[in-house]
């Protein structure tokens, strides 16, 4: 007796819902045992945002002073 290909595909469906769930109850139990890692992306995303913001500022801060002082450094720097 053949098989229908409708027949198969459910078949591999339901197989492969099973195989899903069953992951997700195992990292759901793991979740569970282990408990909170402490790593937030909202916070990680924060602190890297200030680090460049901080970074820029005073990039920009010295770009600032330099360009402010120019003339009076061409002495200095030796040209």
């Amino acid at each position: 007796m053949k098989t229908s290909p409708m027949l198969r595909a459910q078949a591999a469906v339901t197989a492969r819902a099973w195989a899903i769930r069953s992951r997700l109850e195992e990292v759901h139990q793991e979740a569970k045992t282990r408990g909170d890692r402490g790593d937030s992306p909202i916070s990680t995303v924060v602190i890297i945002v200030a680090a460049v913001a901080g970074a820029v500022i005073i990039a920009g801060g010295l770009a600032l002073a330099y360009s402010r002082a120019n003339g009076k450094l061409s002495g200095v720097l030796g040209g």
